[in-house]
C-alpha cells in the first residue's frame, strides 16, 4: 500500500532553518507530482509547495516564496523541503501528499486544498517556530 513517511521537523528560533524529508512507498513515485501542505492549530490545510514528477518544474504559496526550497529525488523515491528565515506563522503539521491525479497542478491561489485531493498523505512532522 502506499507510504509516505516525513520526517525533520523540530523546534527551531525564528530565523532558523530545517529540511524536511518524505520516503514514499507503494507506488510509483517518478510518475507523480507531489506536494507539501500544512495545517497550523485549529486551522485547515494550506498549501506550502508543488513539485511535478521530473523534478522540472514548481509552485510556492506566497507565504514561503524566496524562503522554501521544494525538490525530489526519485531515485531514493524521497520528496525534500528546504526551510529557511522560518518564522514563527510556520509553525504547523508539515505533510506530504499524493495527489489523485498524478499530474494535477493545483492553482495556489485560487484552488483551497482539501484532504479529497490527495488519496495518500503522511502522518505528519511537527515544525515549532518560537520568537
Amino acid at each position: 500500500q502506499v507510504q509516505l513517511v516525513e520526517s525533520g521537523g523540530g523546534l527551531v528560533q525564528a530565523g532558523g532553518s530545517l529540511r524536511l524529508s518524505c520516503v514514499a512507498s507503494g507506488f510509483a513515485f517518478g510518475n507523480y507530482a507531489m506536494y507539501w501542505v500544512r495545517q497550523a492549530p485549529g486551522k485547515g490545510l494550506e498549501w506550502v509547495s508543488y513539485v511535478s514528477a521530473g523534478g522540472g518544474s514548481f509552485s510556492y504559496a506566497d507565504s514561503v516564496k524566496g524562503r522554501f526550497a521544494i525538490s525530489r529525488d526519485n531515485a531514493k523515491n524521497t520528496l525534500y523541503l528546504q526551510m529557511n528565515n522560518l518564522k514563527p506563522e510556520d509553525t504547523a503539521v508539515y505533510y506530504c501528499a499524493k495527489p489523485v491525479v498524478s499530474f494535477r497542478r493545483y492553482n495556489f491561489a485560487k484552488d483551497s486544498p482539501a484532504r479529497n485531493d490527495f488519496d495518500s498523505i503522511g502522518q505528519g512532522t511537527q515544525v515549532t517556530v518560537s520568537s
